[in-house]
Formats: structure tokens, C-alpha cells, sequence
């Protein structure tokens, strides 16, 4: 995973922990979930990413 992509998605997370907690002080379920979608993406995204560094880590152990 490059690191441009672990910045972003740790960018997004960040801005979902600040709407969640945003939504809570301020009795906002709908910015609160708004803020959890952000995690959610931003956890899926991370993972895809994981999924990607470790084929690409099988493909270069074949061709060594």
C-alpha cells in the first residue's frame, strides 16, 4: 500500500472520529452516523489495500 493511500484513508477515519464525536456532543444522530460511514469506508478501503500488498507480495516470492 502506497503511502499516499494509508494518509488518505487515515485522513478519512480521522474525519469520521471528529463527525462522530461532533454528533454525540451535540445530540446529531444523523452526523454521529455520518462519521461512523466515514470509519466504515475508510476501514474497507484499508483493507482492500492489505489484500493488494499481500498478492503482490505471493507474485514477487514466485518470481524471485
Amino acid at each position: 500500500m502506497g503511502i499516499a493511500d494509508k494518509a488518505s484513508n487515515k485522513a478519512e477515519d480521522l474525519k469520521g472520529q471528529g463527525k462522530e464525536g461532533a454528533g454525540k456532543a451535540t445530540n446529531d444522530p444523523e452526523l454521529e452516523g455520518e462519521g461512523k460511514g466515514d470509519q466504515a469506508s475508510a476501514s474497507v478501503k484499508d483493507a482492500g489495500e492489505k489484500i493488494k500488498d499481500a498478492g503482490k507480495d505471493i507474485k514477487d516470492g514466485f518470481t524471485k
